[in-house]
């Protein structure tokens, strides 16, 4: 049985200043972060996404760091996930080909009552999946490899980046990767900060304190489990 580690991706109150929206009917959209580091060619604005959401005039033309990537998702063709920062790249290293990296962010909740699931103002949701096509990359590994294996990342916001500054890459099989039409609450009804049972029961977090920001750990049970849950 497969294990899994969900991280937090995406547009939160800091970068760039708002989350992406929670519609009542699970619908949202997936928003990048800002792109803060120099890259060596040209990459995707937030205008270049197509969100149907209205974005500020001033950051219509900001460049994003787009990652994850989902195959269909604005300029999209691949799945790939590349991190820096050892909290999130340590947990992933550790997982192997057939393992899932599940994706979560923090979504602005929209209306004044919300469909009764839906925590008030904010809350935390799963958006999306990977199942991993082969074992992750370090980032030490990633520079023996030939020309042709890392082509399998070429389309990922860190190689763009200049230097170069990923500590793990992750590739996606297409067949059990995709990006969610229909979020998945972590968080509960009552409140964004409080976590639901799929984090403090099925993963090994306590859910005390920020326990969105965490990498969060699931054993083959829990993977199992919440692999019922997104495929329901």
């Amino acid at each position: 049985m497969p294990r899994s580690v969900a991280i937090n991706v995406g547009a939160n109150t800091n970068a760039p200043g708002f989350r992406g929206p929670i519609y009542d009917d699970g619908s949202f959209e997936y928003v990048p972060i800002p792109e803060e580091k120099a890259t060596t060619e040209p990459v995707p604005t937030y205008a270049d996404l197509g969100l149907s959401m209205e974005l500020p005039d001033e950051i219509r033309e900001t460049p994003v760091h787009l990652d994850p990537e989902f195959a269909g998702y604005g300029p999209c063709k691949a799945y790939t996930y590349g991190d820096p920062f050892g909290v999130k790249a340590t947990p992933i290293a550790e997982l192997s080909a057939g393992d899932y990296l599940f994706f979560y962010a923090t979504l602005s909740t929209v209306g004044d009552q919300p469909a009764s699931w839906i925590p008030p103002r904010w809350g935390c949701y799963l958006i999306g999946q990977f199942e991993l096509a082969a074992a992750p990359v370090t980032g030490e590994e990633f520079t023996t490899l030939t020309a042709e294996q890392r082509a399998a990342f070429s389309s990922n916001a860190h190689l763009k980046r200049d230097p170069f500054d990923a500590r793990v890459l992750v590739r996606g099989d297409p067949d059990g990767s995709r990006l969610y039409e229909r979020a998945v609450p972590l968080s509960s009804p009552e409140a964004g900060a409080t976590a639901n049972h799929i984090v403090t029961e099925w993963s090994s977090d306590s859910g005390n304190g920020p326990w969105w920001r965490r990498p969060l750990r699931f054993a083959e049970d829990g993977t199992e489990r919440l692999m019922d849950v997104v495929t329901g």
